[in-house]
């Protein structure tokens, strides 16, 4: 019997001599993946015209940050950068995304953007304040949304009610420097990649609201598809259809 350091060279030699028949890298573990990799997602997805490259990334920063995928975070981190989202923008972000995504992540975020803010030059003065001025509270239409969380969820958490009241829609939501629009399409991309679809009509509704355009929350879920994985997409796409639909046929 081979003993496992005999199977584990074997294993690893055996691809190399293949490789080199070939003439492939002799690094790469998954070609068919590096394929799609590259004509898939760079020939195709990124360059498809549904949604722009800034959203994109805006989308897929949202999506690698709820999922935990620090591997990723550093790479769509410059990406970002690169595609015209603001260093001040990014940081909001984050931060939007502990409450949606949870602390934990936020921070590995923190973590990973640090090292490329430090190489691109980004100091505090490019960064948002920690205590801005909001931006201007719809009252009505935050009385209403009040009413149905405190009638669905006040008498399950009285405390979830009103820290949903204070810190997220009359502070963090109300922070400046990122857009209502983009703030909604970070919310949304990490219901979508989180799997918690239920809750994806009122923030995909707000995001509407706030200018995203039905071929743009179209084109989200199929970017997402790649970035949170299919089932999590296809979970989607019969909420938004509904959504659509009515914001057609109120």
């Amino acid at each position: 019997m081979k003993s496992v350091a005999a199977l584990a060279l074997a294993m690893t030699v055996a691809p190399v001599a293949g490789n080199a028949a070939s003439g492939a890298n002799d690094d790469v573990v998954a070609p068919a993946l590096e394929r799609y990799e590259q004509e898939t997602l760079e020939k195709g997805l990124w360059a498809r015209p549904g949604l722009s490259a800034r959203d994109r990334s805006v989308v897929t920063v949202a999506a690698v940050i709820t999922r935990n995928q620090t591997g990723l975070m550093p790479e769509q981190i410059r990406r970002a950068l690169d595609n015209g989202v603001k260093p001040a923008e990014l940081s909001e972000i984050i931060t939007h995304l502990a409450f949606y995504a949870g602390w934990g992540n936020a921070m590995a975020a923190v973590d990973a953007a640090r090292p490329v803010y430090a190489e691109r030059g980004i100091g505090a003065n490019q960064l948002p304040a920690a205590a801005p001025t909001l931006l201007p509270l719809d009252e009505a239409k935050e009385a209403r949304r009040a009413a149905s969380v405190e009638q669905t969820t006040g008498p399950a958490s009285p405390g979830l009610v009103r820290d949903t009241r204070e810190v997220l829609f009359r502070d963090l939501w109300l922070r400046p420097d990122l857009a209502p629009r983009d703030r909604s399409l970070v919310t949304v991309s990490a219901l979508i990649s989180a799997g918690q679809v239920a809750q994806v009509p009122f923030h995909l509704n707000r995001a509407m609201d706030s200018g995203l355009t039905r071929e743009e929350a179209s084109e989200v879920i199929s970017h997402l598809a790649y970035y949170a994985g299919w089932p999590n997409a296809f979970s989607a796409a019969p909420v938004a259809r509904e959504i659509f639909e009515k914001r057609t046929n109120p």
